[in-house]
């Protein structure tokens, strides 16, 4: 008799790792969930590694994770960082420029900055004096002047930024970051966003598109709009009441052996695996979380740094000590929404209209917290490798947007802006 036929190509002695995790009825998922009830005394060890676990680089890197401070609305460099003397010369006069073709509102004549700038540290990085508290570590500072786009819109130039294109739906950065370099802490997310954008693309801002979903960046805090709020703010559906730990474990033991159940008939399934990669995350996120939220240990000088002690600084400065806290628990993405808020009270960066008044009100909010954020980072060596990035979709005109002279703004300018990086030795 002839022996029967083996599914395997000849000379093959084994099968291929895809055969082994199908014929085991295990796929991504279900080595996970394994890791999980392994790590709980209840399984054999895994045999893959978890879907977020640290890999290593191609070369060795100085920086080990992101704080991005986006400033949602459209910052403008000009009152900001950049100091333009021939501007100031030539208020009120008509451009001596072409104006570009795609305007996303009607536009008046040159528009000098009410600010005056100085230089600021020993490498004399300049600022306007709407900063009063950044100037402290300008030389922790590396201005980018030259960025630029295409896309006149929010909507485009948010996703453009957030995803790399206005058109198709493609994955965010820090889901990229978490999908290139996994994580060092498995009890929390990998990528966080603090009160992100409900606008502008909305979560397909911190979205992972074609990317497994474990790599989702996940939200805290109320939406940028009309106001981003971080009282209360708390991971949703963390806290379990129902059940004990023993039944949870019991639990996550049944829904093992669903999966292998499905996983004989239908082979590695990504939609699953990763689900149960986010029941695997949420079982150990209920003892890793409340105390990663909880800064009651911090002490009041801490606080006073970020400028919880004062209701204008309180909210912002609440995010960038919870950056700092998921920096020191290895978080890897961590992204702050400042507000993109409704245009008549003014706590918005999209001026076309009270532009003084504005970006008054809104450097007061973040100038203080962030100074805070950084000295904070470098006294505690987390300066070293944390890449702190800051800036918005795009940078403000030159002109003014028409209207009253008391109202007067600016549109939006796609075509040159700055932000700035700090950390991890740029």
């Amino acid at each position: 008799m002839k022996e029967p036929r083996s599914k395997h190509p000849p000379g093959l002695l084994q099968p291929s790792r895809r055969d082994l995790l199908q014929s085991w009825c295990v796929g991504f998922g279900g080595v996970a969930l394994a890791d999980l009830l392994h790590g709980q005394g209840l399984a054999a060890p895994p045999a893959a590694a978890h879907p977020l676990a640290a890999r290593q680089p191609h070369f060795k890197p100085r920086a080990k994770r992101i704080i991005f401070l986006f400033m949602h609305g459209g910052p403008s460099h000009i009152d900001l960082f950049d100091p333009k003397p021939e501007l100031q010369k030539n208020d009120g006069k008509k451009p001596p420029f072409q104006r570009t073709r795609v305007q996303f509102a009607s536009r008046g004549n040159l528009l000098a900055s009410p600010w005056k700038f100085r230089k600021t540290g020993k490498n004399g990085i300049p600022m306007s004096e709407l900063w009063q508290h950044l100037p402290e570590v300008s030389d922790e500072l590396c201005m980018i002047h030259s960025l630029c786009d295409q896309n006149v819109a929010h909507g485009g130039a948010c996703m453009k930024l957030s995803t790399g294109s206005d058109s198709l739906l493609r994955p965010s950065m820090g889901s990229w970051v978490s999908y290139g370099l996994g994580t060092e802490n498995n009890n929390l997310p990998s990528f966080i966003t603090l009160c992100p954008t409900s606008l502008h693309g909305g979560v397909d801002n911190f979205g992972t598109a074609f990317l497994p979903s474990i790599h989702q960046g996940v939200p805290l805090g109320t939406p940028g709009y009309p106001n981003s709020l971080m009282k209360n703010a708390g991971f949703e559906f963390l806290d379990n009441s129902f059940r004990s730990k023993g039944q949870q474990q019991a639990q996550l033991r049944y829904l093992k052996r669903l999966n292998e159940k499905h996983l004989e008939s239908t082979g590695p399934n990504s939609d699953l695996e990763a689900r149960i990669a986010s029941f695997e995350m949420a079982f150990r996120m209920q003892q890793a979380a409340p105390e990663a939220l909880d800064y009651a240990s911090e002490s009041r000088e801490t606080l006073e740094l970020y400028g919880m002690n004062d209701p204008q600084t309180e909210n912002f400065g609440k995010m960038c000590l919870m950056a700092r806290r998921f920096a020191e628990r290895d978080v890897r993405f961590i992204q702050l929404s400042h507000a993109h808020t409704l245009p008549f009270n003014n706590e918005q960066w999209d001026q076309h209209t009270h532009i003084k008044k504005g970006h008054e009100i809104n450097v007061a909010q973040i100038d203080k917290p962030i100074t805070g954020l950084i000295k904070d980072l470098k006294r505690r060596g987390l300066l070293d490798d944390t890449l702190v990035l800051w800036g918005g979709e795009f940078g403000r005109t030159p002109t003014s947007q028409k209207g009253k002279m008391e109202t007067i703004g600016r549109d939006h300018h796609p075509d040159g802006f700055t932000m700035w990086m700090a950390g991890a030795g740029v």
